[in-house]
């Protein structure tokens, strides 16, 4: 009996000390290597419409389709990328649609494009264009790769309303070596909570690190051709100091003040 219940705790001994070495293994596991740690951050708030909202997530479905993206994930050093995709409002709506990804094939590119095609798209009050930027950054500590490059790439179209200062959340990011680039949604005349010229305030007080650009969409049908350019870009190309890209403003009156979109709310409200 004594040698029999020996053996027993022996055995669970023994199997309690492989799961234990099993799981240090694991936890001890390198990251997976990829060229861009890319976060997609996506503004649904309520001033986009339903046919905005839709062409802003077929913009990212077809570039993820497109061989020019293929290609240039192929052409990376390590010819593999990571990416998270999120949907944001106010501080209190945010949304991750798909978590970190790795894409390396264009089987893989298709298949993050379908899963895409198939995820319901949510709305919600408020820009907070700050906290969109702070759950990149989570994300991207979170990521579980080692990445060349970490990008938080930010579509919308208005300025912060909600959170912290945008400012803020930008240089936060930028002292951690995140590159943040834009794509500023600019289809409608600016007006009730909307800027003058997003483009700039994209430019001003957004996007950051070496090689940040700011690509503005004017027209519907720019939104396939605009993001597929920037995914090609960010992916394909390292930043080189001074060699920022920003569009031409859509108008050269007097910068916006970067708490524009925190103003113009407070004004609306009557506080």
């Amino acid at each position: 009996m004594r040698r029999w219940l020996f053996g027993l705790l022996s055995l669970t001994a023994a199997g309690l000390l492989t799961g234990t070495a099993t799981k240090a293994q694991q936890a001890a596991a390198p990251a997976e290597e990829v060229d861009v740690a890319l976060v997609l951050a996506l503004d649904v708030s309520y001033s986009m419409d339903i046919d905005e909202l839709a062409l802003q997530r077929n913009g990212y479905i077809e570039a993820f389709r497109s061989k020019e993206l293929h290609n240039a994930i192929a052409k990376g050093a390590i010819g593999k990328i990571a990416v998270t995709y999120f949907e944001w409002a106010g501080t209190d709506f945010q949304h991750i649609v798909k978590s970190w990804t790795i894409i390396d094939t264009p089987q893989s590119a298709l298949a993050f494009a379908e899963e895409l095609g198939e995820a319901p798209t949510r709305r919600g009050r408020r820009t907070s264009i700050s906290g969109a930027i702070d759950l990149g950054m989570a994300l991207l500590e979170k990521s579980n790769v080692t990445a060349m490059r970490r990008v938080i790439d930010i579509s919308g179209d208005g300025a912060n309303n909600d959170g912290r200062p945008v400012t803020a959340a930008r240089d936060e990011a930028a002292a951690k070596g995140i590159n943040i680039n834009g794509l500023p949604i600019m289809l409608k005349q600016a007006s009730y909570f909307d800027i003058d010229n997003l483009d700039v305030y994209y430019k001003d007080c957004v996007v950051t690190g070496i090689g940040a650009f700011v690509i503005p969409i004017r027209e519907r049908h720019q939104f396939v051709d605009a993001t597929r350019t920037k995914l090609v870009r960010e992916i394909a190309e390292m930043p080189r100091d001074g060699e920022a890209l920003v569009q031409k403003a859509q108008s050269t009156s007097q910068n916006p003040s970067c708490l524009a979109g925190e103003r113009q709310w407070r004004d609306r409200m009557g506080n």
